[in-house]
């Protein structure tokens, strides 16, 4: 029993010492988030074992960590570090002799910070019900939870059954019986409406209309925009009328795993053939946030990868009909090849021109308007900077 009260000591002191780092870090604002996290268990919430990446050589690998293998304090301070714990790993390699695991993130536990600074963003208050998209771990459903006193406010649906499931013993464990949901929160049962407040933990290329339509007008839907680029958005929306909803996107850099609906397709490697000029941009400009965002709003049903050759990396964007692949640097100059339908470096290039000839307006000066067909960015300084995003048709 000393043992338990020990660990049980120095949760509590641990879960004190986060609290304060996200106080003096501006992720918690309101005393009621404090509370919570002084309360919330994280470590119920992270199962058998967590995920930590690694890089080697170029390549990612995942380590994985248990409790019996960090012992109780090490397992104990890292539940209470601000990181993004990984707590599935889909299509798990074989690990080789050092205990290096390959496979995709599908998912986890998400940096405290960033979960605490989302609830904020919410604006929950007293007696309002709440939908989460996205159980994962159930850590900031408990938060929700222990914010609004009542677990009866508080729904959550994620679409892997086995996630749930983990995440209904965790919550239970803990004190905590929100109602639970399995399914597709794209397309299917969202539980009984109307909310007040809708917030999802993954991302998606456009706010499904079933959202908008569970969310009474006045409420507020915060959920994060990305795409097959790799850029993101986190926007707030207040619900205007029967599937209609406008807001700003928020400061900061946010990002998800992808609601497995809106994955990018695993399209062919398109010829390396078409016509060659010398590029404006290069491909290091989808390195940087704001560029590789206004990109994909530029051609948003385009990926990318990178392969290499004798000469170094060559980076393609494709959409499956047309390609544009980069090759050269910084100091040599770049150069880009283009095939297919459409010039993507074409688009992509202006209207990266256009944002940095508006003065390169930062993220949170964009707004989206979502109607029952139509979803649209747009800077209203800049009229220029308008965008429709690509809905997709259940």
């Amino acid at each position: 029993m000393t043992g338990i009260r020990a660990n049980e000591s120095l949760a509590a002191r641990l879960r004190e010492g986060l609290a304060e780092r996200l106080v003096e870090s501006g992720a918690i604002r309101a005393p009621e988030w404090r509370r919570a996290v002084e309360a919330v268990p994280r470590e119920k919430f992270l199962g058998e074992r967590v995920y930590l990446s690694r890089d080697e050589g170029g390549f990612t690998y995942w380590e994985a960590m248990t409790p019996e293998g960090c012992g109780n304090e090490g397992w104990l301070r890292l539940a209470y570090s601000d990181e993004t714990l990984v707590t599935q790993i889909q299509e798990i390699g074989r690990a080789d002799r050092h205990g290096r695991i390959s496979g995709e993130p599908t998912s986890s536990s998400t940096l405290p910070g960033l979960v605490v600074s989302m609830l904020e963003d919410l604006r929950v208050e007293d007696g309002q019900r709440v939908l989460e998209i996205g159980t994962g771990s159930g850590y900031s459903t408990a938060l929700l939870c222990h914010r609004l006193g009542d677990d009866a406010l508080v729904t959550s649906i994620d679409v892997d059954p086995d996630i749930a499931a983990k995440a209904a013993v965790a919550l239970h464990a803990a004190g905590y019986r929100p109602r639970l949901l399995a399914g597709d929160a794209l397309t299917g049962y969202l539980g009984e409406g109307p909310y007040d407040r809708l917030i999802a933990t993954c991302s998606v290329r456009h706010v499904p209309q079933a959202w908008i339509e569970r969310v009474r007008p006045g409420g507020v839907v915060l959920a994060t925009l990305s795409g097959w680029l790799y850029g993101s958005g986190l926007a707030r929306l207040t619900v205007t009328g029967a599937g209609t909803a406008h807001g700003n996107f928020l400061p900061g850099t946010v990002s998800f795993m992808t609601a497995r609906a809106h994955h990018a397709p695993h399209l062919p490697q398109p010829p390396r053939d078409g016509d060659r000029r010398p590029a404006r941009f290069g491909a290091d400009t989808l390195n940087e946030w704001m560029p590789r965002w206004i990109a994909q709003l530029a051609v948003p049903t385009a990926s990318r990868f990178t392969v290499f050759d004798d000469a170094g990396p060559v980076t393609c964007i494709t959409d499956g009909e047309s390609s544009a692949w980069l090759s050269g640097s910084g100091e040599a100059g770049w150069s880009v090849t283009q095939g297919g339908r459409h010039r993507l470096w074409d688009r992509i290039e202006a209207a990266v021109q256009a944002w940095r000839d508006s003065g390169s307006p930062s993220q949170d000066r964009f707004v989206l308007t979502v109607a029952e067909r139509r979803q649209v960015v747009s800077c209203p300084e800049h009229p220029a900077l308008t965008w429709a995003l690509p809905i997709i048709r259940s």
